[in-house]
């Protein structure tokens, strides 16, 4: 459970984060980063295995670059599933996935959680 409560946290700090940073990503207000880092978490629990399952086969043939893909697909849905949470088109998707990665790691990284 904790650590289920750290990975919220951390997701809820990169996108607060990312909203900082010039890539088409808007949040209105904290409380929303923490819902959407929720929806996202749930989203990459329940519906990102599925897809993952499922894009196996380009994501070889892509050599693993297809998952940013699926990531981004994921972080546009939850831009859909709350309100005040925006993401502006398919070229912030996927930059905004590849920059929660990044933060995620890097947070992760630094804190001994």
């Amino acid at each position: 459970m904790t650590q289920f409560i750290a990975t919220w946290l951390v997701t809820t700090l990169s996108l607060l984060i990312m909203t900082r940073l010039p890539l088409g990503i808007a949040i209105k207000d904290t409380s929303t980063a923490f819902v959407a880092a929720l929806v996202l978490g749930l989203l990459n629990a329940l519906l990102g295995p599925i897809l993952r399952f499922l894009a196996f086969p380009i994501t070889l043939l892509t050599l693993g670059l297809f998952a940013i893909i699926i990531n981004a697909f994921l972080l546009w849905l939850a831009s859909r599933l709350v309100d005040g949470f925006r993401v502006d088109g398919a070229l912030s998707a996927i930059l905004g996935a590849l920059v929660l990665g990044i933060l995620n790691a890097i947070i992760f990284w630094v804190l001994p959680i």
